[in-house]
């Protein structure tokens, strides 16, 4: 009973981080450094957990995930005949578009996975970039909104977005707040600035978890009844935390309110270098 309240607590961790500007990896890596996964399907749990957060967007933002599924195959068709104009496209189509160049910086993320992963183990080094998620908080209640939405967004807008996600895949710098910050730095308007990173967490989500299954399918794993109990109250407990991150943090943007998340990572920070 105690591991799968851990389960659960590991579930809830990930739901609020994945969407709060905290890191969610930088928190997983910690917990796991201080308590440890008690089974061995470590690998699968963690997928399961940041599969249950994706499912939080797509219920929030099933209508502009409708619009983007029709409207891809509404811009590979006038691509294909040359007839795209991306001044005149509809709103799926252009977030299609914004989407695919926002997502292009995180190959070399992929490629380097391994590489980066291996830093999720130094507790010390996720304190680093925790202090550097709180500088990066700090400045971006300083930014100024300006009116750019989806109907108005440039490729170029969502490149920069994307760049700095790329920046997020080392544990302790926070995905959502970095692209969030990226597109106040872009003119983008506070609701699409936060909707567009929510967005772009399908893709980075999704892609992370290809790689993750393909580990645990490389490890060729006997999954016991444990496990599949596990991941299944993880799977609950971080899709409602993500449900309540994504309302909670719609709201604090409005408000111009990161301050309170610049201190908790500053904290954290600091307790990771004293303590890790």
């Amino acid at each position: 009973m105690l591991e799968l309240i851990k389960c659960a607590f590991y579930g809830i961790v990930q739901g609020l981080t994945e969407f709060l500007p905290v890191s969610s990896s930088g928190h997983l890596a910690i917990l796991k450094n201080i308590f440890g996964l008690e089974f061995d399907d470590a690998i699968l749990f963690t997928l399961i957990l940041h599969l249950g957060s994706l499912a939080a967007v797509f219920i929030v933002y099933f209508k502009d995930i409708k619009n983007m599924f029709f409207g891809f195959f509404a811009l590979m068709g006038k691509v294909f005949k040359g007839k795209f104009k991306y001044k005149t496209a509809p709103s799926g189509e252009r977030l299609v578009l914004l989407l695919l160049v926002a997502t292009i910086p995180l190959v070399p993320g992929a490629i380097l996975d391994k590489q980066i992963e291996v830093l999720s183990g130094y507790t010390k080094i996720i304190g680093v970039f925790l202090l550097i998620n709180s500088v990066i908080l700090f400045f971006s209640d300083m930014i100024t909104a300006g009116d750019v939405n989806e109907k108005t967004a440039l490729p170029k807008n969502a490149l920069f977005v994307g760049l700095c996600q790329l920046i997020a895949v080392v544990p302790g710098i926070s995905r959502s707040g970095s692209t969030i910050t990226g597109g106040l730095l872009n003119n983008f308007n506070r609701q699409f600035a936060v909707k567009f990173s929510f967005i772009m967490s399908i893709p980075a989500i999704l892609g992370a978890s290809v790689f993750k299954f393909a580990d645990f399918a490389k490890s060729s794993p006997d999954v016991t009844g444990f496990a599949v109990a596990s991941c299944l109250i993880g799977f609950v407990f971080a899709f409602f935390a993500a449900l309540a991150a994504i309302v909670l943090i719609n709201i604090i943007v409005r408000k111009k309110n990161f301050m309170v998340f610049s201190v908790y990572c500053f904290a954290a920070g600091l307790l990771a270098l004293i303590f890790g």
